[in-house]
C-alpha cells in the first residue's frame, strides 16, 4: 500500500511538472524568438504548437527509451482521441467553436491522412526507426509549409496570435537571460515530470494488473493533454474560438508526426504495436479524426450539441476501456451496441446536418446572384 501511495504521488507530481514545464517553455521560447525578431505568427505556428505537445513528447520518448512501448503508443493514440472527443467536446459545450475554411480544406484532411498512415506503418506490429523517420520528415515538411502559409495570412490572424504570444518591445540582456532560464527550467521540469509519470503509471498498472496500453490511453493521455485542454477552453471563453480548434488539430498532427516519429527513432527495438491497438484503439483514433469533417462542414461551426456528442463518445470509449481493464464479460456486448446502433445513428444525424448545410449555402448563393 505505501508503494501504491508513492506511485500515485509520482503521477500527480509528474503531471504538475509537465504542465508547469510546458507553460514555462512556451513563455520563454516565445519571448526569445520575439527578441531575435521572429514574427508572432511563426512563433504561434511552431513554438507554441510544440509547447502544448511537449508533455506528450517527453513522456513518450522517456517510455520508448526505457522499453515501455505500450505506454509510449498509448500516450500518443489516447492523446489524439482525447484531443478530439474530450477537448473539442468540452470547448464546444462552453461556447460554439468557429472553424476556419483553412482547417477544413487542408489541416483536418491531413490529420486523417496521417492517422491512416500511422495504421499502415504499424500494421506489421512495430513502428521502427524507418517508420519514425518517415513520420518525423512529415513533421518538418508541415512546419515549413505552415511558416510559408503564415507569411500570407491576414492581419487579423497575425493580431490574434500576437495577443496569444506577448512580444517584448525592447528586449534587454537581463530579460533575455530570464527567458533563457525559463526555457531551461521548463525543460528540466518536463524531463523530471515525464520520468515520474512513466514510473508511477507503470507501477500502478502492475499493481492492479492493468495493461500499460490502457494506462497510457487513459491516465497518461489525459494528463499530458491538459495543456491543450486549458488552452482550448480559455480560447473558447475569450472568444478566440478558431485558435481553440486549430490548437487541437495541430497538436494531433504533432503527436503523430513528431512524438510517435521521434519515439520510434530513439526506441532500441522500435515501438511495439499490439493486435488490440491495431484492432480497436488506432481505428477509434482514425474515426475521431474522420468525424471532424462532417461536423466542421455544418456551417463551419461546432455547435453545443455536436460538442456534447463528442464528449459523450469519449465517456463511452473510457467506459469500454474500464470494462476491458476489469475483463468484464459485458465488454463485447457494449462494443456491439456502440457499433450496431449508436455510431450509425450518429453518422446519419451528421449526414443530415451536412446536407442541410449545403442546401442553405446553395439557397444563399442563388439569392445573392
Amino acid at each position: 500500500m505505501p508503494s501504491l501511495l508513492i506511485s500515485s504521488l509520482e503521477i500527480v507530481g509528474g503531471l504538475a511538472c509537465l504542465i508547469a514545464g510546458g507553460e514555462l517553455l512556451v513563455r520563454g521560447a516565445s519571448a526569445l524568438a520575439a527578441a531575435v525578431r521572429i514574427s508572432p505568427l511563426v512563433i504561434g505556428l511552431t513554438v507554441v504548437a510544440f509547447g502544448t505537445s511537449a508533455p506528450e513528447l517527453a513522456v513518450s520518448v522517456q517510455a520508448a527509451v526505457v522499453g515501455q512501448a505500450d505506454l509510449a503508443l498509448g500516450n500518443v493514440v489516447g492523446s489524439n482521441i482525447a484531443n478530439v472527443l474530450l477537448i473539442l467536446g468540452l470547448s464546444a459545450l462552453v461556447a460554439p467553436l468557429v472553424v476556419s475554411s483553412q482547417l477544413i480544406r487542408f489541416d483536418v484532411p491531413l490529420m486523417i491522412v496521417v492517422s491512416l498512415l500511422t495504421l499502415v506503418l504499424a500494421w506489421d506490429g512495430v513502428v521502427g526507426r524507418v517508420d519514425g523517420c518517415i513520420l518525423f520528415a512529415g513533421l518538418l515538411g508541415y512546419i515549413v509549409w505552415s511558416i510559408r502559409l503564415g507569411r500570407s495570412e491576414s492581419k487579423g490572424v497575425v493580431s490574434e496570435l500576437t495577443a496569444q504570444t506577448p512580444v517584448p518591445t525592447r528586449p534587454t540582456l537581463l530579460r533575455v537571460v530570464c527567458q533563457l532560464a525559463f526555457v531551461l527550467f521548463g525543460l528540466s521540469l518536463l524531463i523530471a515530470g515525464s520520468r515520474w509519470l512513466v514510473s508511477g503509471s507503470v507501477d500502478i498498472a502492475r499493481f492492479f494488473r492493468v495493461q500499460e496500453l490502457i494506462i497510457g490511453l487513459t491516465v497518461v493521455a489525459v494528463g499530458t493533454s491538459l495543456p491543450e485542454l486549458v488552452t482550448s477552453i480559455v480560447a473558447a471563453v475569450r472568444g478566440q474560438r478558431d485558435i481553440a480548434v486549430g490548437n487541437v488539430v495541430g497538436s494531433n498532427l504533432f503527436n503523430l508526426l513528431g512524438v510517435l516519429g521521434l519515439s520510434g527513432i530513439v526506441a532500441p527495438e522500435g515501438i511495439g504495436v499490439s493486435s488490440e491497438a491495431l484492432r480497436s484503439d488506432i481505428p477509434v483514433m482514425i474515426a475521431a479524426a474522420v468525424a471532424c469533417l462532417p461536423i466542421f462542414f455544418t456551417g463551419n461551426l461546432i455547435a453545443r450539441w455536436e460538442g456534447g456528442l463528442l464528449f459523450g463518445y469519449y465517456i463511452a470509449y473510457t467506459t469500454y476501456l474500464a470494462l476491458a481493464a476489469m475483463q468484464a464479460g459485458i465488454t463485447r456486448t457494449f462494443g456491439v451496441i456502440m457499433l450496431a446502433f449508436v455510431i450509425p445513428l450518429t453518422a446519419v444525424t451528421l449526414a443530415v446536418g451536412v446536407i442541410r448545410s449545403f442546401r442553405e449555402r446553395s439557397v444563399g448563393s442563388s439569392r445573392s446572384a
